[in-house]
């Protein structure tokens, strides 16, 4: 995965856009289904909780198959992205332990995948307005910059591979 630039103001229309069509599609399919559910499998004694429940998951099926079904749309490129980045960085967060110890051995692919944690995050926080830990971020950002200069890297993300998070 490369880090790309994202249109700030698309990338959250498109968000909010599709945000409120789904919640708008879960509260027609959803009350809908449940509602032929306990006409066709109910009795007037039973309670409706599982039918309710199985309309809620109809509905919930529904709608990831057709974001799915459009994950390829230009429209969804942005929002796309977006999620890709966060499911990436969330791999590399759950073996950052790791990866900050190889980086104290001078281990470059260590060092190349904390680069694109950091300027992943950078983008990340930029998109959402998340600037409470902006500058904790940049001074990170700044000490591994000098780390893999030092090291002989380049500071650019684009060496990072997801293959090289199999190694840690």
């Amino acid at each position: 995965m490369q880090l790309r630039e994202i249109n700030k103001i698309r990338y959250r229309k498109h968000l909010r856009i599709i945000f409120v069509s789904i919640v708008f599609v879960l509260l027609i399919i959803a009350p809908g289904t449940s509602a032929l559910f306990i006409s066709l499998f109910s009795n007037p004694e039973a309670s409706y909780l599982f039918h309710n429940l199985a309309g809620v998951v109809v509905a919930a099926a529904i709608v990831a198959f057709v974001l799915n079904k459009f994950r390829q749309n230009p429209y969804m490129f942005e929002v796309v992205y977006v999620w890709d980045l966060k499911q990436q960085l969330n791999r590399i967060h759950r073996k950052q332990r790791k990866i900050e110890a190889a980086i104290e051995n001078n281990d470059k692919d260590a060092m190349i995948i904390m680069n694109f944690m950091h300027h992943g995050s950078k983008q990340l926080y930029e998109l959402d307005d998340n600037t409470i830990t902006m500058e904790d971020l940049l001074s990170k950002i700044k000490i591994h910059d000098e780390r893999m200069q030092a090291a002989g890297l380049s500071s650019s993300t684009d060496s990072y591979n997801p293959a090289l998070l199999e190694r840690f």
